[in-house]
């Protein structure tokens, strides 16, 4: 770590390593002020002042007419753009990418301005030749079973919800449950559930049950359940079933088959086993892309900048903390759900992000040492790839591509390199095919 003052400001650099420096910046008095009436001018461009041309005014006027709040937040970023430039100018860094940046104190009546960034240096890449490589890949071989565990999934997926009146609850049922707690005047609360995916405890009580049928047992509550004052509890209480339905499976037959596009149950067969051989052949390639970057990474030197895997993993978080708040849960509890505490998940996925992202620089250095090019059709195909993961349909590409072109483009980009790069350290590794066990 070292310190240097210049006569604007005062820099603390800490390497925290060969692609990533901390820089603590402390601003001037006179760079405070300066950022501030670059903001001023700024806001002020446009706002009318009787007596005054727009933008006319004397600067004092002007923050008269200007909120505080605005005022400060475009002076702060003025004075962090200037003062960074500076800093990185002054320690002769060369910057790959933008920085991360973190302003630690801010008030202008005592002239005070502080920030922390994170600069992000070109990655290290040393690898070995990866010509040769070893990696085994599993022969895709598809069994008469599998082929009838699909039929059967089919069928159910074709199957109906019908009313359950002669037998008790099974396991996949549909049921309206309803829960009243012993000594509550209440009529309890009823819950619509699927029979085997509630919690142990509902789950085994229910089981066997008709519709009316009332059970009085005690019940203990997992963390998780969604009535949260009954969470982690254990209660006695009274379940009643309010209505069962099950699926009624159809026959299947060439009628069957006929709904499913395929001329018969054999053709509905044939198309299945294909559909197998493609699923277990992309498996078989991930499988050995997984032992090829796995080798290039453990015999290599990969060193990239913390900016780019911590990036990735706070927008994974806000990703995971939107999808949880629409199933009304949280981040912590699906950290305990998992058996983690808070600090644990951040950690597994800070390491999961920093080794995609070494990953990724590894492939668009192959990409461009073996002087490999992006084809129209590749564009294409990686474009109709990700829409169709997006669920958009053929009418609606042109305004897919309009609203979302700048995040499409780079992952299409990204996915053409990686197609061609794995292709080819595919075809010049040593594979061995092994049959299952």
């Amino acid at each position: 770590m070292s310190a240097s003052t210049t006569p604007e400001m005062t820099v603390e650099r800490n390497d925290l390593n060969e692609c990533t420096i901390e820089l603590k910046v402390v601003c001037t008095p006179e760079q405070i002020e300066k950022g501030f009436k670059k903001a001023i001018k700024q806001l002020g461009k446009n706002l009318r002042v009787p007596g005054f041309r727009p933008g006319t005014a004397p600067l004092g006027i002007l923050e008269q007419n200007l909120p505080d709040r605005e005022v400060a937040v475009q002076a702060a970023e003025e004075i962090v753009k200037d003062a960074y430039k500076q800093a990185v100018n002054d320690q002769g860094i060369t910057p790959s990418g933008h920085p991360k940046m973190d302003l630690t104190e801010f008030n202008r009546e005592e002239n005070q301005l502080e920030f922390t960034a994170l600069v992000p240096l070109r990655p290290i890449i040393e690898i070995e030749d990866y010509k040769g490589l070893k990696a085994e890949q599993p022969a895709v071989e598809i069994t008469d079973e599998e082929i009838e565990q699909q039929l059967e999934e089919l069928r159910k997926r074709g199957g109906q919800q019908q009313p359950v009146t002669e037998r008790g609850i099974q396991e996949g049922d549909m049921a309206v449950v309803n829960i009243k707690l012993d000594g509550e005047e209440e009529d309890g609360r009823s819950f619509m559930i699927i029979a085997g995916q509630t919690f142990e405890a509902l789950d085994a009580a229910i089981s066997g049950m008709k519709a009316e049928e009332i059970k009085a047992v005690e019940l203990t509550f997992p963390s998780t359940f969604q009535e949260k004052d009954w969470a982690d509890t254990t209660k006695a209480c009274h379940v009643t079933i309010r209505n069962v339905s099950g699926i009624e499976l159809p026959e299947i037959d060439d009628d069957f088959a006929k709904k499913l596009r395929a001329d018969s149950v054999d053709d509905l067969k044939a198309k299945i086993k294909i559909g197998l051989e493609h699923a277990k052949g992309r498996a078989a390639t991930d499988a050995v892309n997984e032992q090829i970057l796995g080798a290039i990474l453990s015999t290599g030197r990969v060193i990239v900048p913390n900016t780019t895997w911590e990036s990735v993993t706070d927008r994974r978080l806000q990703e995971m903390q939107a999808e949880l708040a629409e199933a009304k849960s949280s981040l912590e509890e699906y950290a305990k759900e998992k058996g983690m505490t808070m600090e644990d998940l951040e950690q597994s996925l800070k390491d999961e992000a920093k080794v995609h992202v070494e990953r990724a620089v590894v492939i668009e250095h192959i990409f461009e040492k073996e002087e490999m090019q992006i084809t129209d059709e590749e564009v294409n195909r990686h474009f109709l790839d990700v829409a169709g993961e997006n669920g958009i349909k053929e009418a609606d590409l042109k305004k897919f591509a309009d609203e979302h072109g700048a995040a499409i483009r780079e992952e299409v980009i990204f996915r053409s390199m990686h197609s061609q790069v794995m292709q080819h350290l595919r075809d010049v590794a040593d594979i061995t095919e092994v049959k299952p066990s």
